[in-house]
């Protein structure tokens, strides 16, 4: 007895083949829509990092032209201690 296999895929394996196909294109939708999502949190980041960059140069520019001495911190007193 020799036992052929048959040519024909059987439904079983169709359909693996097919969720197979399916799954791959999902992935690779997946991915690209990281990667975007990815871009626009760093483009984003960066226009937050600039603004703050700027409001804080802004406040420190508005410190020392309104009291150069408050630019300066006190010096704390030491405790002593006592005996």
């Amino acid at each position: 007895m020799t036992d052929k296999k048959t040519t024909t895929p059987s439904p079983t394996s169709i359909e693996r083949a097919r969720r197979k196909a399916v799954e791959q294109q999902e992935g690779a939708q997946r991915m690209a829509e990281v990667a975007r999502e990815g871009v626009a949190l760093r483009k984003n980041m960066e226009r937050l990092r600039a603004l703050r960059l700027a409001r804080e140069a802004e406040q420190a520019a508005a410190a020392a032209s309104a009291d150069p001495s408050a630019a300066t911190p006190k010096k704390r007193a030491r405790k002593t201690s006592v005996s």
